[in-house]
């Protein structure tokens, strides 16, 4: 079962979105309680209420007691943590999104996030002890990997707590830290992986905005083009990961086929010559 499905058969209460029909009638969409959301976006639950008074997200829908939020609060928050990480201050963040709202332009820009972001898989984040964590991959792992994963945006640490941003990841971590790789090359590896995708991204981002929003950007479009913008994104956007998943395939069995005609080179070179 995937995580997606998972996620639509848990209720409210079980750590998920709540269940499809959890809504108002005829609303699909998934909701959230407040720790789900925070969970979802890899923020901080207290960060919720601060950016509600800062008037950065809007106020949940409220049903009794219980406070719902929507697809449209976890994509806002995850353009919010965008923003700050590329040295925006909330200050102007919320300016940013005074001038976007009162222009149409951050309804626009949202409605592109969701169709850039919509079925792409959902990582799960893992909490855990730091003490267990530290179990898990043995004595070979340091501090200084424990900071290293910190940096390169894999653990956040809240006390005696370790969150993992991705539960694949962490498996795939531990999977060859058990066959011997040590946890400092995994992480060379994942820091190299991390540049590498981010500059296929830039690329794929650039041709896009060059050739189907243009240079304008999303202001210049009259209302009737950011329709057809946004289902263009829709279409073109599975193309990008057709397309890094086939060349990465493919690089992959010519690198493990070379590397396994040297392994045949050196152990029929060590062999003996027939007299």
């Amino acid at each position: 079962m995937t995580q997606a499905q998972g996620e639509r058969g848990r209720d409210a209460g079980s750590g998920g979105p709540a269940d499809e029909g959890g809504g108002p009638a005829g609303d699909a969409r998934p909701r959230y309680r407040r720790e789900d959301l925070a969970r979802a976006a890899g923020v901080k639950a207290r960060n919720l209420r601060y950016y509600q008074e800062r008037g950065l997200l809007p106020p949940p829908r409220r049903e009794g007691r219980i406070a719902w939020y929507s697809e449209d609060h976890l994509t806002r928050l995850r353009l919010i943590d965008d923003l700050l990480g590329r040295g925006y201050t909330v200050n102007a963040i919320a300016e940013l999104f005074d001038a976007w709202e009162r222009g149409g332009g951050l309804a626009r820009l949202l409605g592109l996030e969701r169709a850039m972001t919509h079925d792409w898989p959902r990582e799960e984040p893992v909490t855990l002890p730091l003490a267990r964590l530290r179990e898990t991959f043995g004595p070979g792992a340091t501090p200084e990997d424990t900071r290293r994963a910190v940096a390169l945006g894999y653990l956040s640490v809240d006390g005696d707590l370790v969150t993992h941003r991705s539960r694949r990841l962490l498996e795939a971590t531990v999977a060859l830290v058990r066959r011997g790789v040590p946890v400092s090359e995994v992480l060379d590896a994942g820091e190299f992986v991390q540049n590498e995708a981010a500059a296929v991204a830039d690329r794929f981002v650039a041709l896009f905005r060059r050739h189907v929003i243009g240079e304008g950007g999303l202001e210049a479009l009259p209302a009737e083009r950011v329709q057809r913008v946004t289902e263009a994104v829709a279409a073109l956007r599975p193309v990008a990961g057709e397309v890094v998943a086939a060349e990465f395939a493919r690089a992959l069995a010519a690198r493990v086929t070379a590397e396994l005609e040297e392994l045949l080179g050196l152990v029929s070179g060590t062999e003996a010559v027939p007299e």
